[in-house]
């Protein structure tokens, strides 16, 4: 019956650790795509200072996402992020407009790489490689990522039921509302979400409701379209 109960555990443990990894993935590849909208404002203009800006942006991105990707445990993609970090830092240093372009356009192959590796993380290696999963049976959960990880589950399942209703909400937004002002309205949540996810020693519960309502914003945007074409 021990035997039963301890083998229960190890399986809950695995179970928690691998979502709360996933989030964590999720987390860092959000910051991925607000690092490329920087870069891709940086790569448009001809103002060598406006580039620099926005490539310092896009570094202070990246940056808060190092401990994210150590949960997250995607080697790629930390490997593609801190090679990143090196090509921004660059950016910000060269004293010509052509030489910030350069090292932006390297940038942004770097930070599409990581946002694929990202996207197919359970496929690479993970925490659980190389025996780095820790049980220890006298004391509370613990994984061994160099910090505790304390994930409630049921926060994240109520926090996606509760979102269901800001899901339909925006869907009859999407239905009902011109273009523009659908655009406009679902662009300031995207963007406020955005701008939360960045901002450090929030709760885990606010990390996720902020990134889930991205996400869904998102899908909307997906469905307005380009209202130029409409």
């Amino acid at each position: 019956m021990k035997k039963n109960i301890y083998f229960f555990c190890v399986i809950a443990l695995v179970s928690l650790s691998s979502f709360t990894a996933n989030v964590e993935c999720e987390y860092a590849n959000s910051n991925m795509g607000y690092a490329k909208s920087q870069i891709t404002a940086a790569l448009s203009t001809q103002d060598i200072n406006q580039a620099r800006f926005y490539a310092y942006k896009a570094l202070n991105a990246l940056e808060k996402s190092k401990d994210q990707l150590k949960v997250c445990g995607c080697t790629y993609a930390k490997t593609s992020v801190y090679e990143n970090i090196e090509v921004l830092t660059l950016a910000t240093k060269s004293t010509t407009l052509e030489g910030t372009i350069s090292y932006l356009n390297e940038s942004i192959e770097l930070t599409d790489n990581t946002i694929l590796v990202l996207e197919s993380h359970d496929i690479h290696d993970s925490i659980y490689s190389n025996n780095e999963l820790s049980v220890n049976t006298n004391s509370s959960t613990e994984v061994k990522t160099g910090k505790k990880v304390k994930f409630d589950k049921n926060i994240f399942e109520n926090i996606d039921i509760s979102l269901e209703k800001y899901r339909v909400s925006l869907d009859k937004v999407v239905q009902t509302v011109n273009c523009k002002d659908a655009t406009a309205f679902a662009t300031r949540i995207f963007n406020e979400s955005e701008a939360q996810l960045l901002k450090p020693n929030i709760s885990e519960g606010s990390k996720y409701y902020n990134l889930r309502t991205k996400e869904i914003t998102q899908e909307a945007l997906n469905k307005i379209g380009d209202c130029a074409k409409k």
